[in-house]
């Protein structure tokens, strides 16, 4: 995973994050929600980039 989008995943888990507390404070529903769905798409792609990572790493090992 490059550090780009590692740095993009995270700053859309953060905002995520935001959005969901505003939400909660405002008791409005709409804004948690998707801060909520912010936050699972992006521990979504993480995930994906890991498995990437993980990939890559049994197929260099098999170059040795």
């Amino acid at each position: 995973m490059s550090f780009a989008d590692k740095a993009k995943n995270k700053t859309e888990e953060v905002t995520g994050s935001a959005k969901e507390s505003t939400g909660k404070a405002t008791g409005n529903r709409d804004l948690e929600a998707e801060g909520k769905a912010d936050q699972t798409e992006a521990h979504t792609k993480q995930a994906g980039e890991k498995v990437k990572d993980a990939a890559s790493d049994v197929k260099d090992a098999f170059k040795s």
